[in-house]
């Protein structure tokens, strides 16, 4: 062990150790390939044109010798090495020094023997710029860079002596120091000797001119955007699904804000198809968007728009889109005052009604759990039925109404997961699901699907009950039997609260009571939300002709935080009201799916209309059979798999905050 560690070390110094001592390697006398022999021809005083097969000759297949300055080269990281460590096919000293084909010096095969040997001597330490050099070596292998190159496959794209000059290479260790500051200056220059139409809109760049003019070494440079070593195509996936985090390390606030729109969400999912920083700002040619030259300048925002939106692949984008701001923040009334207002509006109604409806609930569990522990057993009723021994049901829902009320729920539930997919975008568990759906445009072509289905069933009923509704000369609009709140639903909420504190007997409901109309009518607000702002997001070149941007960034709060509203509401709130409560255990409650509803618990859940049937002499011809077994077993596991899917949802759209 103590000898594979001191020849581990050995290498280590012989590799790095120029940064100890500037002095040049000399071999002994006897030893005519050593340094100084070498640097006898090398050392830049004089010039000597060789031949060169390689693409560095040019067009004359001519180029001068490669000169080495002594106090350079002995400052470098490879200051130690003998000449022939790399070039190890030199045999003598007259030229041409080798036989058969010219060599090709190849950096990374050395440094990867290099980083066997020491791994193999257990001394490669983790953090160590013996370890970074490693990293770097495999990651160059892998990159565009070490491809072969298409005009000349025998050699790759670049080499490492291109971007590191082999003889003098030596990189400041400490990051952030004024050496590395210094070093980071020359990187634009580098990279643009072969990069030269990059460099060219680099330098008139907002990054650019930080670097090249002002010499701010903190703005961005080549390397920050496409790796040093990592280097790969900017038309490949990979890189573009990147480019956004790229941009986010030195712009955290406009990340954070692209991330929360569809292009960013749609970035997160794994998917490059929607805009990019630089499909907006550009890749070299950043400029601020005061700048008229910039892209993003309110005169040529539009146009690049309508880059994408062309109206061809997609429709082509109209006024409104000018002003639509892909960073907006809620958070900035200066700059949205339109977005604070409605982010605030919709926070405080979600908070108001989750808060209310919350209470009710713990307060009402409490309540019926007491009383059931006192009377746990529900008498059976005395009212027979010709032909059906125990047990008679009255009908509560058609099957009109139990079949669109699944329809509707199996709509809802399509709509909040492929809307929480994208919501959810930066989750772990939203990419693998995006991609089971089918991707992104596919998970849109089913959101638009589904709620195109549910518009449809919801005018359907709505249509129904207004033709049904006024056929009926004596209907009483605010009587038991109509769904449209009265009097008597406020004093049976106040009564609710009495005997939720023991302060009064628990109030008698009719029909309908007052937390099942609040569920009926709050479907019409949030379709109102729902589909004013998804029409608006369906066909937003249609909405641009007549509507300013910021109407975008507000049907897109406005869609999301009433999804957020109803998935939270649907699945706590309206599930305990009819499957969680004590009274409904075990769970869930199959009168919506059956369509009855038995005796007893229409009595004990809406003992108000049990009193005015019976005593109107309207119960016995209400009757009618319960359900059969097969029935109920269907309906159980109905009714068991759709609260699975509404829990599921429900902990889908949650996840944001605690995950």
């Amino acid at each position: 062990m103590l000898v594979s560690l001191i020849r581990g070390v050995t290498l280590f110094c012989l590799f790095v150790g120029g940064s100890m001592s500037p002095v040049l390697a000399e071999g002994g006398a006897e030893d005519a390939l050593c340094n100084t022999a070498c640097l006898k021809c090398h050392d830049g005083s004089k010039k000597y044109e060789i031949l060169d097969a390689s693409p560095n000759a040019g067009e004359t297949g001519k180029r001068f010798l490669t000169a080495i300055t002594p106090e350079l080269y002995g400052r470098g990281v490879h200051a130690r090495l003998l000449c022939k460590d790399c070039h190890d096919k030199i045999r003598n000293l007259n030229p041409p020094h080798q036989s058969g084909a010219a060599e090709k010096i190849d950096c990374a095969a050395c440094h990867v023997r290099l980083a066997k040997a020491m791994q193999e001597a257990e001394t490669v330490v983790a953090s160590s710029r013996m370890e970074t050099v490693i990293r770097h070596t495999i990651n160059y292998r892998r990159s565009f860079h070490a491809r072969p190159n298409k005009d000349n496959p025998d050699f790759p794209n670049a080499v490492c002596h291109e971007c590191h000059d082999t003889h003098f290479f030596n990189v400041p260790v400490e990051k952030h120091g004024p050496d590395y500051d210094k070093w980071r200056l020359t990187i634009p220059e580098l990279c643009g000797k072969c990069h030269e139409e990059a460099l060219e809109d680099y330098a008139a760049s907002s990054h650019g001119v930080g670097i090249l003019e002002k010499s701010n070494s903190k703005s961005a440079n080549c390397s920050d955007c496409h790796t040093t070593y990592s280097t790969t195509g900017a038309h490949l996936a990979v890189f573009k699904l990147m480019s956004s985090e790229t941009c986010g390390a030195c712009h955290p606030k406009s990340l954070d804000t692209y991330r929360q729109f569809y292009h960013g969400q749609v970035t997160r999912l794994g998917f490059h198809h929607t805009a990019k920083c630089y499909d907006c700002h550009e890749s070299h040619k950043v400029l601020p968007a005061k700048d008229p030259k910039s892209t993003v300048h309110p005169d040529k925002r539009l146009r690049t728009c309508q880059k994408c939106h062309d109206g061809q692949h997609r429709p082509l984008a109209t006024a409104g889109f000018a002003s639509f701001s892909p960073h907006a923040n809620e958070n900035d009334y200066d700059h949205y005052p339109q977005l604070w207002y409605v982010s605030r509006f919709m926070r405080g109604l979600m908070w108001s009604v989750l808060s209310f409806f919350t209470l009710h609930s713990v307060l009402w569990y409490y309540r019926e759990w007491r009383e059931r522990q006192q009377s746990p057993v529900v008498l059976p009723l005395n009212v027979s039925l010709p032909g059906v021994a125990t047990n008679p049901h009255v009908q509560r829902f058609s099957l009109f109404w139990r079949v669109l009320h699944l329809f509707f729920v199996l709509a809802v539930m399509v709509l909040l997961l492929t809307g929480t997919t994208f919501l959810n975008a930066h989750l772990a568990w939203a990419p693998p699901l995006a991609h089971l759906l089918g991707g992104a445009e596919r998970m849109g072509l089913l959101h638009r699907a589904a709620a195109l289905c549910l518009v449809g069933i919801f005018l359907f009923h709505l249509v129904f009950v207004l033709q049904s509704l006024l056929r009926k000369r004596n209907f009483a609009w605010f009587g038991p039997d109509s769904l449209l709140p009265n009097k008597k639903d406020f004093l049976d909420c106040r009564d609710m609260f009495k005997w939720f504190f023991g302060r009064g007997p628990r109030p008698g409901f009719d029909r309908w009571t007052y937390f099942e109309k609040f569920d009926y009518w709050a479907v019409f607000w949030g379709m109102t939300i729902f589909v004013g702002s998804g029409l608006v997001l369906a066909f937003p070149h249609v909405a641009g002709r007549y509507l300013d941007g910021w109407v975008f960034n507000v049907a897109i709060l406005v869609h999301g935080r009433e999804a957020l509203l109803a998935t939270v509401f649907l699945f706590t709130i309206h599930f305990f009201n009819n499957h969680f409560r004590p009274a409904k255990f075990p769970p869930p409650d199959i009168s919506m799916f059956t369509g009855n509803l038995s005796l007893a618990e229409l009595r004990r859940d809406h003992p108000a209309q049990f009193e005015r049937l019976q005593s109107r002499g309207e119960l016995q011809s209400l009757l009618v059979r319960g359900p059969s077994r097969g029935m109920l077993l269907g309906a159980r596991l109905l009714g068991a798999l759709l609260l699975v899917g509404g829990l599921t949802l429900l902990f889908l759209m949650g996840s944001r905050y605690f995950w």
